[in-house]
């Protein structure tokens, strides 16, 4: 809605006629419309439109992807921060009068942590840290104690587990306004750790149909996605594919339901005959189109950040994404039938006018 309000382009391709200053609007509109759709009825919509090429195919090719929260790069500093200022505002909205803000305190303390890089400064960084964990307890403590109904019960329990989570806890909170996002490791140079939600995507090689979006919580592996993916595929497109192919990511099981899991193994395959290494390698090579498949449903579908709250932001957002990818696929393969179907009528223009030439300059011959 503020994209809308701000871009008069954005505007003017909605059906706008002049430019307008108000929202067109309420933006809770559109969180009730997502769920009116629902989970089932996302991507559905997108498949009807490629159901000949779901028909015909046989293989399926599925991978992970990790799709980022609207979230900050989480420090023990920030989040510390963050509870002392929900708590305060929490004190001021309920007219708890706290004992002392430390306001004046916390402002040095912060001046102490901007520069906690410098070798000569890292210690007295260390201790500024420790003592704004410190107020957060006494603040989180004393407002817990002069609420007067449990409103203050579930940010109390939230805000005690952060301040009590270590560097090697398990099961981290790593914000407070998205409790539940999971910190992922995929093994990029460039990005080590992402935080966000696991989304596993499943296309038709050759087509590049996405057939399936589905998300999970936490950081499950690999292998334990793919039987739920399989399940969820099932359901969609109404129909089990004899072979889905994935990376060594997948290794351990063999086949699921009836459908043969094919995952790159050199020192097995090559016990096997020609022809057998030969399909197996035309299939291994055909798993890296997911790859650009993915990058182009998260950047150009708006699954590279998800701005949607809650766990049910998580699934609408991808799904959302993967029936926008199906959409261009669509759209992109009416524009090439136009496109033919236009040259062809050129061409019958063209030959027309040749012919009526011709015509015209034998006219001319036989009236001399």
């Amino acid at each position: 809605m503020e994209e809308w309000k701000q871009n008069p382009y954005y505007q003017h391709f909605t059906g706008s006629s002049y430019f307008e200053w108000g929202m067109p609007c309420d933006p809770s509109d559109l969180v009730h419309f997502r769920k009116r759709i629902g989970e089932e009825g996302v991507l559905a919509t997108s498949l009807k439109l490629h159901q000949t090429k779901i028909d015909n195919a046989t293989e399926v090719i599925v991978d992970t992807t990790v799709q980022e929260k609207n979230i900050t790069f989480p420090t023990d500093a920030k989040l510390t921060q963050k509870i002392i200022k929900k708590t305060l505002q929490f004190a001021d909205k309920e007219s708890i009068k706290l004992k002392q803000t430390f306001a004046k305190e916390l402002k040095d303390l912060k001046i102490k942590l901007r520069f906690s890089h410098h070798p000569k400064r890292k210690k007295e960084a260390r201790k500024a840290q420790r003592r704004i964990k410190t107020i957060a307890r006494i603040l989180v403590r004393e407002v817990g104690r002069k609420q007067d109904q449990s409103k203050f019960d579930g940010l109390k329990e939230l805000f005690v587990r952060v301040l009590s989570q270590t560097r090697h806890s398990k099961d981290k909170v790593y914000s407070i306004h998205e409790p539940e996002v999971a910190c992922i490791a995929k093994g990029k140079s460039h990005k080590p750790y992402e935080f966000g939600s696991k989304i596993s995507i499943a296309i038709l090689p050759g087509t590049n149909v996405v057939v399936d979006v589905s998300y999970f919580e936490g950081n499950p592996h690999d292998s334990k996605t793919l039987e739920p993916v399989l399940d969820n595929i099932a359901k969609e497109v109404n129909k089990k594919f004899e072979r889905c192919i994935v990376d060594r990511g997948y290794r351990g099981k063999k086949k699921i339901g009836g459908t043969e899991i094919i995952v790159p193994n050199p020192k097995e395959d090559s016990t096997k005959d020609a022809q057998y290494q030969k399909d197996k390698s035309r299939m291994c090579k055909s798993r890296a189109a997911i790859e650009p498949v993915i990058s182009h449903i998260k950047h150009d579908c708006r699954m590279a950040r998800n701005f949607l709250k809650g766990q049910i932001g998580d699934k609408i957002n991808a799904l959302m994404a993967g029936a926008a990818f199906n959409f261009r696929v669509a759209l992109r393969e009416i524009r090439k039938k136009g496109s033919f179907w236009l040259q062809n009528i050129r061409r019958q223009i063209e030959e027309l006018e040749l012919i009526r030439f011709y015509q015209f300059q034998l006219n001319k011959i036989i009236t001399c």
